[in-house]
């Protein structure tokens, strides 16, 4: 099978049918969207096709990109396209197979292909029968199509593994973050083509689509069993981000009737079992993969620049600043691909229409252990680069004092409901996620008064404004803890200890110096303490 020529992927069409077509179906105008049976599949279909159209149909300039936004390349044109890398897209026969270790890795002792799936029970889970809640077996079977897919997800994915498995080039469960369009409904091809970058704007060498420095798996594995051999962004050609290997792997395909655990279809060759070797390659140092955000110390520019990880409690507002704006002074990139639709955007804002969403996703990881998958979509504003930096700065004052309100309600509910708060270590997040969520409209209602006001030259945020979002922050915070700390009476101890949390609650949020400076800043009057 060849993943640029054969029909291999499910996708979605218009009237809610799915069909599993070749690749070029991207560009079918009946196509909205993949149709994979798990969520980190389908953001690793997204990946694979961002990737190849960046490595084999990348725009010259923006006019090209616009040309191919507007009116979508036939499927003949892209078949072309794909043909020219069609011999690294092998999964199976002889030569090199995609995303699998050029040796064949027959030494290696055979291990069960759930082991692909990044959530599925490592072999010490198994042994001390931990996996009370992720079972075992998940995916003891997969059709070829779907090990392949579960391949590359792991790949781009790719954890701390433990004695020598290395993680990925971006690190273990990194956030990926994509542009998409207002409309749901958008045809497929849109919603790649808005992660596609052209040439003018990130410029780099034709690549040699017959190199390992383009795809890796085309020539022997640079193993890393000692330090020295590790690999650089300067090692290989940029694209080489899109088809990262860390791991070495090979798929052993199976003759006979089966059933794909993931998609209950029947199969008359199958993949249960793979081979696999630790000391892959090792990527080190500071690399920038166009879908992903990376933050730094920028007191120290020359550390090593991290991706942006997913973290207990998911994805808000709390990180939209460092998913959407660049600034080097505050040791912030988002990704590539969110750079290049603010050029996009300012040259083709009336044709674009509608300003898109941003998709964030990924794992949130603890080492090797999965402890959640993310998905959400949240706003991206239309923002001149000269403007960016003042937003950015309002916007993070704004993060401050909701962190700061956030901080101090916890608190005050630690002290409501514990003799001994300081000593208290549980897991708290839920209360967390009550807060950004329920404050998350207001913020980004505010973030577009800033932006519309800087543009006009005029005071980031009115009077009026500021003060709706603070009288909001304050509200949403007291509820908050009057939901948690008095929702039933208890007894008359107990109550005395939790109105007395209030009020140090209340204090600091309508007389703390933080609290007292904003709203000095923005000229508001003082609010009526609630009671």
């Amino acid at each position: 099978m060849n993943l640029l020529q054969d029909p291999w992927l499910p996708f979605r069409l218009k009237d809610g049918s799915e069909q599993t077509l070749p690749l070029t179906a991207i560009a079918n105008p009946d196509v909205v969207d993949f149709a994979l049976p798990r969520a980190d599949f389908q953001g690793a279909a997204y990946q694979f096709a961002i990737g190849l159209l960046q490595t084999v149909f990348a725009p010259e300039d923006s006019d090209e990109w616009h040309d191919h936004y507007e009116q979508k390349p036939s499927q003949e044109m892209l078949q072309q396209a794909f043909d020219k890398a069609a011999h690294a897209f092998n999964t199976s026969g002889d030569g090199p197979l995609f995303m699998q270790d050029f040796d064949d890795l027959e030494a290696a002792k055979p291990t069960t292909v759930a082991g692909l799936l990044i959530e599925a029970p490592g072999g010490n889970g198994l042994k001390l029968n931990t996996d009370h809640f992720i079972k075992r077996g998940i995916g003891a079977v997969m059709s070829l199509e779907m090990a392949n897919l579960a391949l590359f997800t792991l790949q781009v994915n790719a954890p701390s593994g433990g004695q020598g498995h290395r993680t990925g080039l971006r690190g273990g469960g990194p956030l990926t973050t994509l542009v998409m369009p207002q409309n749901t409904d958008a045809t497929l091809w849109q919603k790649l083509w808005l992660n596609v970058i052209n040439r003018e704007f990130w410029r780099y060498d034709d690549p040699d689509l017959n190199s390992h420095l383009v795809f890796p798996w085309l020539a022997a594995t640079k193993t890393s069993e000692k330090k020295g051999l590790e690999v650089y962004a300067n090692d290989v050609h940029p694209l080489h981000m899109y088809w990262a290997m860390p791991r070495r792997i090979r798929l052993q395909l199976d003759d006979g009737e089966a059933l794909c655990a993931l998609t209950d279809k029947a199969l008359n060759k199958s993949v249960s079992h793979y081979r696999t070797q630790n000391y892959g390659t090792n990527y080190s140092g500071t690399w920038r993969h166009p879908l992903t955000p990376y933050k730094w110390n920028p007191k120290k520019p020359d550390e090593e620049h991290l991706s942006a990880k997913g973290q207990s409690g998911g994805i808000s507002y709390k990180i939209w600043d460092a998913l959407t704006l660049t600034n080097k002074n505050e040791g912030q990139y988002c990704a590539h691909v969110i750079e290049h639709f603010y050029a996009i955007e300012r040259d083709f804002d009336e044709k674009l229409s509608q300003v898109p969403r941003l998709w964030a996703f990924g794992y949130d990881m603890d080492n090797m252990k999965a402890r959640g998958w993310y998905s959400t979509t949240l706003p991206l504003f239309s923002i001149s680069p000269k403007h960016q930096e003042e937003v950015l700065f309002k916007v993070k004052d704004l993060h401050k004092l909701s962190s700061d309100a956030l901080w101090h309600c916890r608190t005050q509910l630690k002290s409501a409901w514990f003799e001994k708060p300081g000593d208290i270590k549980g897991d708290f997040t839920f209360v967390d996620l009550a807060f950004w969520q329920r404050t998350e409209a207001i913020f980004f209602n505010a973030v577009q008064n800033i932006i519309t006001n800087t543009e006009a030259d005029e005071y980031s945020l009115s009077g009026e404004q500021a003060g709706q979002w603070l009288r909001s922050i304050q509200r949403i915070t007291i509820d908050i803890f009057d939901e948690y700390a008095l929702s039933e009476l208890g007894s008359e101890r107990s109550m005395a200890k939790r109105i007395k949390a209030r009020r140090g609650l209340t204090a600091w949020l309508y007389g703390g110096k933080d609290i007292k400076n904003f709203m000095k800043t923005y000229e508001i009057d003082a609010p009526k303490e609630t009671t």
